[in-house]
């Protein structure tokens, strides 16, 4: 079977806990740029919407939040994961003191220091993946939504900050909005991988019913196929609810678009745009995601970059006449 993907992905054999991390600013930004170009998401953290400037300040914070779910995620154990979260943790509490733990944090360090970067958005996704070693369920669906607001909210955060884009509690909250609503996407998306690979369930429990629904759909996520209609017909309609109450999010969230400088905002509009294009998809695919994980096809997502392309050119070209006319 070979190495957990966090061995591989960290390369810890060689910069794990109690190893001392001696590689350059520039080998370290280099390893960065590595993983940022690598790992598979739906949209490239380092399209061409990023500024140039900004790409090894990009790669810097992705490479933290990448690795820091990997920890949490691809251990093999939860007392694995929560051993190296706390060395994660600690690299963390030592930026700036002259230590690097690990490459990720000798290229994070300067980006941080560059940013006025408050050290609280990298300890809240922390504290995210340390709860999901011990919790494996939901029982409301403010309990989930206090999970996403350390797991997702300072993702956007952080992109703020190093946009150098406005702070303000209405940002924040409209930021917030996106960030939350791409979470629980996520969730209802890929419930059988958490479910066959994790052992968790992001559902809260209060929307559905029966006693045993926890058992009915770790049998179906098991075996590829529901056990009787009846459930079958719970599933979809516990989705559709979780649905309905994530689409007032996205749209919470489009406020934040006109906050944005015209350069910025498709950037921030791709993947607003990605994750209402996926909770669609989970409405045409019947809500049947304990079945099979929906996903954007190369065809959408080309349409989606293509899509945030057209609207920065308007965008600017708007800009341009608006400071001509003024």
């Amino acid at each position: 079977m070979g190495a957990p993907k966090v061995d591989r992905t960290l390369e810890l054999g060689r910069y794990g806990p109690e190893l001392d991390c001696t590689c350059t600013l520039t080998e370290a930004q280099a390893w960065c740029m590595r993983l940022a170009r690598g790992h598979g998401e739906n949209f490239s953290v380092l399209s061409g919407f990023v500024p140039s400037a900004l790409r090894d300040d990009f790669a810097a914070v992705y490479a933290y939040c990448r690795c820091a779910d990997d920890l949490g995620d691809e251990c093999g154990s939860p007392e694995r994961a929560s051993a190296l979260l706390a060395w994660w943790r600690r690299g963390t509490e030592a930026m700036g003191s002259g230590r690097s733990f690990h490459p990720v944090f000798t290229a994070l360090a300067p980006v941080v220091a560059r940013h006025g970067m408050p050290l609280k958005p990298f300890l809240d996704l922390l504290a995210a993946f340390e709860m999901d070693q011990h919790v494996t369920r939901y029982a409301t669906w403010d309990e989930l939504l206090g999970y996403c607001r350390l797991s997702a909210d300072p993702v956007g955060r952080l992109v703020l900050m190093l946009l150098d884009e406005p702070r303000d509690e209405a940002a924040l909250a409209a930021s917030d909005a996106i960030c939350t609503g791409l979470q629980l996407v996520n969730h209802w998306q890929d419930v059988r991988r958490d479910l066959l690979e994790r052992g968790r369930i992001y559902l809260p429990q209060e929307s559905w019913q029966g006693e045993i629904f926890d058992e009915r759909l770790s049998w179906t996520c098991h075996r590829g196929f529901a056990p009787d209609r009846d459930f079958l017909e719970e599933y979809r309609a516990t989705i559709r609810s979780l649905a309905e109450r994530t689409w007032p999010l996205f749209a919470a969230g489009g406020e934040l678009l006109e906050r944005l400088h015209p350069k910025h905002r498709p950037l921030v509009w791709l993947f607003r745009e990605g994750g209402m294009h996926t909770l669609r998809l989970i409405e045409s695919w019947n809500y049947e995601t304990c079945l099979a994980r929906p996903t954007l096809t190369s065809f959408t997502k080309i349409r989606l970059l293509l899509q945030a392309r057209w609207s920065t050119v308007r965008a600017i070209r708007s800009a341009r006449r608006e400071a001509r006319a003024a």
